[in-house]
């Protein structure tokens, strides 16, 4: 970052609170509520030294007017401040199906700037969210689309630049899900079975209250904590039958990575991830979830006894080349207990895990037109992509609509970083360096792909859906303030024959 960046990104900072507090309010337990989202009144109760969770109430996109305002919320352990969507922590889940008009307006009374992204979804370019649209204090911004994309677990946060990571920490992010007749056929787990859950970390103050402090390393490693949180309830469990249940799982940490498994050591199925259901359902006993990442899986508790308690786990793990930072502000790889399930009623479930999935349409990797590169790197608090940093009015890539294109994302730096391409979904063909090779959770339709220390990725890329002004970055948010993103912009006419093939 530039020493001009680096100072305007401290400024704005401040003027929001370089240290400012965030909790969660009580979320419906029916999953439901009025056209303005209000949550349930109760908090959530402790038992056994946990804090029972609670569901974001559920929203259409018709019609629906999400107002942004500070407030204060019990997070379960104390109450403390937080920015939200309609008085809800995390924000509304707003639930569509496929072909729904999606017409929802924002009001914003934060007091900084705001505008909304809707993660994974292949919005047009004037309801994507892009930072340039973020309107100020007391504004409205108005999304109007109609919903394309298949079934699948989406969420949407603020995307205000300098103020992503700062506005998600503080609360601005909730579950986006599709529905489609495709996937209703399968006849996967729902209602009470089917569990939304946002998976967080936080740093607590001596009052018990999540801060968001991005100062000193925390300006490389990204911002973490060693609490966790789902849902915004600090330390949460769950009651449960034995049965088979869907998890709708959102990382939505500002930097850390999850590597999820159940304490007991059982498998689960995995059954979708970014860009809805995988062309298999993948059996597997952990799995890595980075920031912005979706995973849809099957958790079988039918074999469990009542009063079994099992632990959804961050499991430890190194990160060959990493950085290490001094302080303890890097805990990229410490174990996490994020969310337990206690067993309290037995059920007969007669529920089938399915054994094949609809096919996926990918990108043809063998139809490629040309190829780019993209490298990410951090050093000495810079966060550039091809060595430079984002500039909101510069137009960094052209991609003609259309055509398939091959793009490696290279990480030259000893930190990990999520890749996240607007407007479409790409497909993962390889990995070189590192864990070089595709991860089973990469199979599907990915929006967001994990870089760890020196790695390269490449993908097969095409847009389908929408020409105009998007995005490319890292998701992770400290990262993405200070830079770490370039436009994309994708035009209606073809690349000019003079263009380089492997220029960015």
């Amino acid at each position: 970052m530039s020493d001009n960046s680096r100072r305007s990104f401290l400024h704005r900072l401040a003027a929001g609170g370089a240290v400012l507090a965030l909790g969660a309010p009580v979320l419906s337990a029916c999953r439901s509520s009025d056209s303005t989202g209000s949550p349930d009144p109760d908090p959530p109760t402790p038992v056994d030294g946990r804090f029972r969770l609670r569901f974001a109430p559920e929203v259409s996109p018709s019609s629906l007017t999400l107002t942004a305002a500070a407030g204060t919320a019990n997070i379960g352990s104390t109450n403390a401040a937080a920015w939200m969507l309609n008085g809800s922590l995390p924000s509304p889940l707003i639930r569509a199906r496929r072909g729904d008009r999606f017409a929802v307006t924002m009001r914003n009374q934060l007091p900084q700037d705001l505008i909304l992204h809707w993660h994974g979804l292949t919005a047009p370019e004037h309801s994507d969210g892009h930072p340039r649209f973020a309107v100020p204090p007391g504004g409205t911004y108005e999304y109007d689309f109609d919903v394309t994309d298949r079934a699948g677990t989406y969420w949407y946060h603020s995307h205000t630049h300098m103020h992503t990571g700062e506005h998600t920490y503080k609360g601005i992010a909730g579950l986006l899900l599709v529905q489609d007749a495709e996937e209703e056929a399968l006849q996967l787990p729902s209602g009470a079975r089917e569990l939304p859950l946002i998976l967080q970390d936080r740093r607590l103050d001596a009052t018990g209250a999540p801060v968001y402090n991005n100062t000193g390393p925390a300006m490389m490693a990204g911002v973490m904590g060693a609490e966790p949180f789902v849902n915004g309830v600090h330390k949460a469990f769950v009651d449960v039958d034995s049965a088979l249940y869907r998890l709708r799982l959102l990382n939505g940490s500002n930097a850390r990575i999850f590597r999820l498994a159940r304490s007991d050591n059982a498998p689960f199925v995995l059954i979708g991830g970014d860009g809805g259901l995988l062309p298999a359902p993948v059996t597997l006993t952990s799995m890595d979830l980075a920031p912005a990442e979706r995973a849809d899986i099957l958790l079988d508790l039918r074999a469990l006894q009542m009063g079994t308690r099992v632990m959804l786990r961050s499991l430890p793990f190194n990160m060959q080349g990493g950085m290490g930072f001094m302080g303890g502000a890097n805990l990229q790889g410490q174990a996490l207990d994020l969310l337990e399930f206690r067993v309290t009623r037995a059920v007969s479930d007669q529920a089938a895990i399915p054994t094949s999935l609809p096919p996926v349409s990918l990108p043809n990797a063998a139809l490629s037109v040309r190829e780019r590169r993209f490298v990410f790197e951090s050093f000495q608090m810079n966060h550039t992509i091809n060595g430079r940093e984002f500039v909101m009015t510069r137009d960094d890539v052209v991609v003609p609509f259309g055509e398939t294109e091959i793009w490696t994302f290279e990480n030259a730096s000893g930190l990990p970083h999520p890749v996240h391409l607007h407007a479409t979904h790409f497909q993962v063909l390889s990995r070189s360096g590192g864990r070089g090779q595709v991860m089973p959770w990469e199979t599907g339709r990915k929006d967001t792909v994990l870089l760890h220390p020196f790695e390269s990725v490449r993908v097969a890329v095409q847009f389908t859906e929408q020409s105009g002004l998007f995005l490319l970055h890292c998701h992770n948010l400290e990262h993405e303030d200070m830079g770490m993103m370039v436009n994309v912009r994708v035009t209606t006419f073809p690349m000019s024959t003079h263009s380089s093939p492997t220029s960015p």
